[in-house]
């Protein structure tokens, strides 16, 4: 799966989001989740991905993470929920 995307980590439900940009998802969810990526999501333990939505270019998935950084929390949460509403941990079906 080697494409872009913007994707939310967290540490728990309704907990610390981390809102990120890559272009290899199940790499880059595998680096949060074992610590190896260090900053924010190591600080707070954002392990957890909650969302995820694909893009046909980079630019495109850049546009759409600041759109998404720069809304607020309850925009956030709804978006997860939308798509998630249990807030189960997405990274499994990336493999």
């Amino acid at each position: 799966m080697k494409q872009p995307c913007v994707y939310i980590m967290t540490n728990k439900r309704n907990g610390t989001l981390y809102t990120g940009v890559t272009s290899n998802l199940p790499g880059r969810a595998f680096q949060h989740r074992a610590g190896l990526a260090k900053g924010f999501t190591k600080k707070y333990g954002c392990k957890m991905l909650v969302w995820f939505e694909l893009h046909e270019s980079m630019y495109e998935a850049i546009v759409r993470e600041k759109q998404i950084k720069a809304g607020n929390r309850s925009r956030k949460l709804e978006l997860i929920e939308s798509v998630n509403p249990d807030w189960q941990d997405l990274y499994d079906g990336l493999t």
